[in-house]
């Protein structure tokens, strides 16, 4: 298999499902600030431009939550699909709240902090886009209430899909009034399986870049 990734992005999440499976794959980076995404050869793979992206044989798969489920189908030995019924169906339910209503204000609020170039930025979007993501994280918040991991005792696709977000909201400041989100995001990356966290993907390409 191959891993067709960057640094801080959402590839961070498919490595985090790698490395709990244990996996044998090979990473292959695309540099998106030097725009290794627009290349011919890299479009052939995916033409929306976009990482992360996993080879398999002929399995040629993007969108990282789709490739987590897809290799913990795979692997499904290995549990990160629950294999109690009902706790399947909450994993899927988390990981859809997670990539509709938590990645997605946290994706605007992004574009228009500093993805956007300055004049496509729209600064109303930033409290609004905050706003709707703290809401959300309330649930989840009130979910993990007495629970180390989204659904039943042990990491799912959902814990692979979902922590990669708190990191990203803590950035932000976005959870520092949620304590189990917090201890949550903390006890994800304490696990030896954990990818790097965003600001160390984000330190490690500024020092490329020097």
């Amino acid at each position: 298999m191959k891993l067709y990734g960057f640094a801080a992005t959402r590839s961070l999440r498919v490595l985090w499902a790698l490395n709990e499976l244990n996996a044998e794959f090979e990473f292959v980076p695309v540099n998106l600030l030097a725009g290794e995404q627009h290349r011919p050869e890299f479009l052939r793979i995916n033409p929306a431009g976009k990482v992360p992206v996993l080879i398999d044989g002929d399995v040629v798969l993007t969108e990282s939550a789709a490739i987590v489920i897809y290799l913990a189908e795979k692997y499904v030995d290995k549990g990160l699909l629950p294999a109690d019924r009902k706790q399947l169906d909450q994993a899927y339910r988390w990981v859809m709240f997670a990539m509709t209503e938590l990645e997605q204000p946290l994706w605007r609020l992004t574009r228009h902090t500093w993805l956007y170039p300055q004049d496509k930025r729209i600064p109303e979007e930033i409290p609004a886009a905050s706003q709707e993501f703290i809401a959300m994280a309330a649930i989840l918040d009130e979910h993990m209430t007495g629970r180390q991991f989204i659904v039943g005792d042990s990491i799912t696709v959902a814990d692979c899909v979902t922590a990669y977000l708190m990191d990203w909201a803590n950035e932000s400041h976005l959870i520092d009034g949620y304590p189990h989100l917090r201890a949550y995001l903390e006890r994800m990356y304490a696990r030896p399986t954990a990818p790097p966290r965003i600001a160390a993907a984000l330190a490690s390409i500024q020092l490329e870049v020097t």
